[in-house]
């Protein structure tokens, strides 16, 4: 066993939270080892102080045997250890080979780049870690799992032996997870050592040697991959029995609350994104629409919750055409919308848990007086109890957003948006960067909400959490609905295929 990192009585504070513990890990050459915990238990603090993003306040780094004082990434880099991020940090407009070599460029004695010797250098280098990509292209035009590869080369080409990855997966289809995993395996067999950071279990359990568990700041265990099972992971994590999957009732038969018929828009650089979208969503039934990010998905959300014109097409709701109104008045009319970007589009960051359960309805009775004046008697009657039905964990109800953690933050959202009584529900992205005892908590609500007789339309890359709450499966790609699919008659192979733009 040769270890090539050792992390010793970690302990790392910020402002009233102590983010990691007294923590020990260790790493091992030619290891894949996972590492696990809810939000905020510490893992990617421990990471990025790993990688000198943050410097702790007390214990050692041993890199090789030798102590070391890691105090900026730089100095991480010229120690061999790489970090691949989980937003990607290319420039979309440079292609492959300038983004690999971007900051340790070959320069010829004039000072000029020497694109000849610089593509051969990169192909070889392609080429060892079979890693194939087409070095000229621009990155905007990519796929993500190509785009994945380019960060990983990136880092190598740094000289990295010792690579991080942050939650490598999250938008990633199941056959680029596996070229991914190929990929991994290859490093691991060339005696790279390698941290993976994930909230899947399934991956976790299936590409790691061992696996560390991190909970509110302290190592819980590290075990053998062979000698776990999710549902143990799971309650390592969390604390408790956590329920990884749901014997969801039969959906019912409901009637059509939303069609939307050939739908077309852009986006915001003009070019097409809905390319002529036709879909209902029913009473009592979840849709979910599975996809790679950037397939319309984003749009699509945006048109029916009123946030982006439509070039041609209607969207009906309840036999009503709500082409043209308003987002306000669609929100009246009973659509709740949980977006995917919980801080910049869910929360106003500094406003307190009670105003933000109320955005949107602050002008409307009971919480207002006549439209302008706030009822602040009924408002806090309705932030304690929501706060109280929802199981939102925070110090009080005058507590800023911006203080709670990720999952507390969209339980603060489910808890807003669910208590309007809505008759559609857009969800997007609902558990991304969530632990599994937030994601539990979602998806339970989510068939809650159903079996009270909602149409959720749930739009997410994950293919485990599209099998797992969803009554019928739609698939996009390139702006279009290219199958609908029972999820009982089709399997993750499949949709992963059409995903990845595989005829029906």
């Amino acid at each position: 066993m040769t270890l090539v990192i050792e992390m010793k009585d970690i302990v790392v504070t910020f402002p009233g939270v102590i983010a990691n513990d007294n923590i020990d890990f260790s790493l091992e050459k030619g290891e894949i080892h996972g590492l696990l915990g809810e939000n905020g238990a510490g893992k990617s603090v421990l990471m990025k102080t790993l990688y000198g993003m943050h410097t702790p306040d007390k214990g050692k780094i041993l890199v090789n045997g030798n102590e070391e004082r890691i105090d900026c990434p730089s100095k991480a880099i010229g120690l061999g250890i790489g970090m691949v991020h989980q937003h990607f940090m290319l420039v979309p407009h440079l292609t492959v080979v300038e983004n690999i070599i971007l900051g340790r460029e070959l320069v010829t004695k004039k000072f000029f780049l020497d694109m000849k010797k610089t593509l051969k250098q990169v192909s070889v280098f392609c080429d060892q870690y079979d890693l194939c990509i087409p070095l000229d292209s621009p990155i905007y035009t990519l796929t993500v799992g190509m785009q994945q590869r380019v960060e990983i080369l990136k880092t190598l080409y740094q000289g990295a032996e010792i690579l991080i990855l942050d939650e490598p997966t999250s938008v990633l289809t199941p056959q680029e997870v596996d070229e991914l995993f190929k990929a991994i395996q290859a490093l691991k067999d060339q005696g790279k050592a390698i941290v993976f950071i994930s909230h899947k279990l399934k991956e976790v359990l299936q590409i790691c040697d061992k696996i560390t568990v991190l909970r509110k700041g302290k190592v819980v265990g590290t075990i053998k991959t062979s000698e776990t099972n999710q549902n143990e992971l799971a309650k390592m994590m969390v604390g408790r029995e956590v329920k990884l999957s749901y014997q969801k009732t039969k959906a019912k038969k409901g009637k059509t609350v939303l069609k939307i018929e050939n739908l077309k828009t852009l986006n915001d650089r003009g070019i097409p994104a809905l390319k002529g979208v036709n879909l209902n969503s029913k009473k009592f039934q979840i849709l979910g629409i599975a996809g790679v990010q950037g397939n319309g998905q984003t749009e699509l959300v945006e048109v029916i919750t009123g946030l982006r014109k439509i070039r041609e097409g209607k969207i009906i709701l309840n036999d009503v055409n709500i082409t043209g109104i308003s987002p306000k008045e669609r929100i009246k009319l009973g659509i709740s919308h949980i977006p995917q970007d919980r801080q910049k589009r869910g929360l106003i960051l500094d406003f307190s848990v009670m105003e933000n359960l109320i955005l949107g309805s602050q002008d409307i009775s009971p919480f207002s007086i006549d439209k302008i004046r706030i009822n602040f008697s009924k408002v806090v009657d309705f932030a304690k109890k929501i706060i109280k039905a929802f199981l939102i964990k925070t110090p009080n109800k005058d507590t800023k957003a911006r203080y709670l953690s990720g999952g507390t933050q969209q339980r603060v959202v489910v808890a807003r948006e669910f208590s309007k009584n809505p008759r559609l529900i857009i969800v997007s992205q609902p558990t991304r960067g969530l632990d599994v005892g937030a994601t539990e908590y979602v998806h339970a609500k989510l068939i809650e909400m159903r079996d009270q007789g909602c149409a959720i339309i749930l739009i997410s890359t994950d293919l485990d959490e599209i099998f797992l709450v969803s009554d019928r499966i739609a698939v996009m790609f390139e702006g279009k609905i290219v199958a609908i699919k029972d999820p009982k008659e089709t399997n993750r192979q499949e949709i992963g295929l059409l995903m990845g733009g595989a005829k029906a």
